[in-house]
């Protein structure tokens, strides 16, 4: 059996294997299809300083290889999430990442500051991808003074491990990458979804209630695949890739690019038990080839 344990920062992971936000619930949800102890990690949905409601239905929308959605973060809360949904899943016995986003860089830090406080929750996901109520609307992650800034405030109240979820909406994403590891993130994940739209031409009207949605699955692997390859050559910290990630050759091609784990998110909804698939793909895959180490093909590819 080959070795799949990493590290990502002060995160020790049993194998490269997380759920990605927004697709796998807090996880409970899927306890009667997979062991989640065989997880590497799970990231939880993501969690906002207020309660938020989300957008209109539909947002939700099938598209060829993909989906869209723009469910909007529907939550209950930071202090809902620390009262009644951390006790339910603190015991769960792996790593439980919590994704955090906001609406002003104060939003994100306080926000991130009560989860910091949880003493089995070691790492946080912080999602740039969230519109800047402060700038007109355009999300944080855009710009590198916006991203700059979410972490900068972020960094100053939370202690644990910080992974920065990249958004792939912008000119130059390596750009990105390197302000947020200046600001102290302890790594990044990309790719966030694609901006995307689909138009029901019966109706003449688009599928979804705000017109435009985040578009994933297999669709965007080739898109993430290539901005996770730019992105470990631009910065020092680890890389953690998704989009698309429907089986282990997929998870391999991320890791020769140079991820050091890997995220799987739209594949959760066709089949519940595709973490465990994928990490026992990836060991085979690595003892088909005389690999003693996922570490050996980390970036394989120039």
């Amino acid at each position: 059996m080959s070795t799949l344990n990493i590290n990502i920062g002060d995160l020790q992971l049993k194998n490269p294997v997380m759920t990605a936000s927004g697709t796998f619930g807090y996880g409970l949800e899927y306890a009667d299809f997979v062991n989640l102890a065989d997880i590497g990690a799970i990231i939880v949905k993501g969690t906002t300083l207020h309660h938020r409601e989300g957008n209109d239905y539909p947002r939700m929308a099938e598209t060829p290889s993909g989906m869209l959605n723009c469910v909007g973060l529907q939550n209950k809360g930071v202090d809902y999430f620390c009262n009644n949904i951390y006790p339910q899943i603190k015991d769960i016995d792996t790593n439980v990442i919590v994704n955090v986003s906001g609406s002003t860089p104060e939003d994100y830090a306080e926000c991130a500051a009560r989860i910091d406080q949880l003493d089995k929750i070691p790492a946080i996901e912080l999602n740039i991808s969230c519109p800047n109520v402060k700038d007109g609307g355009m999300a944080f992650g855009v710009t590198r003074k916006g991203a700059a800034q979410v972490v900068k405030a972020v960094r100053a109240k939370y202690h644990k491990t910080l992974i920065v979820k990249l958004s792939p909406n912008v000119t130059d994403i390596t750009d990105i990458a390197k302000a947020v590891e200046d600001e102290g993130a302890d790594s990044v994940s990309l790719i966030n979804t694609l901006m995307g739209m689909a138009i029901d031409i019966e109706r003449r009207k688009p599928l979804l209630s705000i017109k435009t949605g985040g578009l994933s699955g297999p669709a965007v692997k080739p898109v993430a695949v290539r901005m996770v390859w730019q992105v470990a050559r631009a910065v020092r910290i680890p890389v953690i890739g998704l989009g698309g990630i429907m089986n282990a050759n997929d998870a391999i091609e991320f890791f020769m690019a140079g991820a050091s784990a890997i995220q799987i998110g739209t594949a959760n909804f066709i089949d519940p038990t595709v973490t465990v698939k994928v990490r026992d793909g990836i060991n085979q895959w690595l003892d088909s080839h005389n690999v003693s180490s996922l570490t050996e093909i980390i970036g394989a590819v120039d």
